[in-house]
């Protein structure tokens, strides 16, 4: 990528970072994430489509898997913009509003999807811990509080940081380290008093993916004491198959997600290239995973869309 002088970027202006040694492949580039966000797009919009028409997957746990497939359907959107823009070669800058909406976004997303998948867990503990009162548990109303309340921690709780981006003062070369844009990427180019928001980022991640994270784990603690307790073997696996898909979930986006900020924090001398990969497979692999593991491992949704393609051939 060639990059401008400083003079001529102002300081409301950044450089997006494609793939360094890989310039003149970039059309070749933009088939494959194509694809991949199509496929984002499609997959979600499926899973979507089978839960709103299918009546007996009307149910608490189907509930929060259409909030999962929406969660991960407006992350393609938020960055499918400058990801194939740069690509396509429309454009290699953005300006530092569009990046702090961006910015705002993707983290939010990203916390609310955390949200979802311990709201799945939550529902997981209950059906196998306390089966008798699933359903007076997890009643429609309360499922929707629960959305409401993860809707409101992922995007509130971020809100006053992203906020203080837009004053700050960017001295250093203006040069993300991604084809998007992330919060500790504009901290990285400032040159103002970035403690807040540096100590803030830190409390929010743990009080959120890293309490959430540990709750999962816990949930699931509990779910495998209870599930031995059961005396039949072939009842302890087919209680433990119900989960299968949601650990498969857990696992995509947590993974990716440690190793960005791991990245981040550890990786000062590590190649470009290290960081734009792992930026996009935390923007992309888990859109493009989940829907993938729950119609492949959950057997209602795979035989309502085996019925669903048999009907339109």
């Amino acid at each position: 990528m060639s990059v401008l002088p400083d003079s001529k970027i102002s300081n409301s202006t950044f450089l997006l970072t494609g793939f360094p040694g890989l310039e003149g492949k970039y059309p070749w580039l933009s088939i494959p994430f194509s694809c991949v966000y199509a496929m984002v797009l499609s997959g979600n919009c499926l899973v979507l489509h089978v839960i709103r028409t299918e009546p007996s997957l009307h149910e608490p746990m189907f509930y929060f898997l259409a909030m999962l497939a929406l969660t991960d359907l407006c992350m393609g959107p938020s960055t499918v913009h400058t990801v194939l823009g740069f690509l396509w070669g429309l454009s290699q800058e953005i300006g530092l509003d569009a990046c702090i909406a961006q910015t705002f976004f993707v983290h939010g997303l990203s916390c609310m999807e955390s949200g979802v998948l311990l709201a799945m867990a939550f529902d997981r503990f209950t059906a196998i811990c306390n089966p008798l009162r699933y359903t007076s548990i997890l009643t429609n109303t309360r499922i929707i509080n629960i959305g409401v309340a993860i809707l409101g921690r992922s995007f509130l709780f971020i809100t006053a940081p992203i906020v203080r981006l837009k004053f700050f003062h960017y001295c250093h070369p203006h040069i993300l380290s991604h084809s998007f844009c992330l919060h500790e990427d504009l901290l990285r180019l400032s040159c103002s008093d970035i403690h807040f928001n540096s100590f803030y980022a830190l409390a929010l991640v743990i009080c959120t993916l890293l309490a959430d994270s540990v709750l999962i784990l816990i949930s699931y603690i509990l779910i495998l004491h209870s599930v031995l307790t059961i005396a039949s073997q072939e009842e302890s696996l087919k209680s433990l198959q119900t989960c299968v898909s949601h650990i498969c979930a857990v696992l995509v986006f947590y993974i990716p997600i440690i190793g960005l900020t791991m990245v981040h924090r550890f990786g000062k001398h590590l190649s470009p290239v290290v960081y734009v990969l792992m930026g996009n497979i935390y923007i992309l692999f888990p859109p493009l995973m989940n829907p993938i593991i729950y119609s492949v491992k959950t057997q209602q949704i795979r035989r309502r869309i085996q019925r669903w393609f048999t009907k339109q051939n």
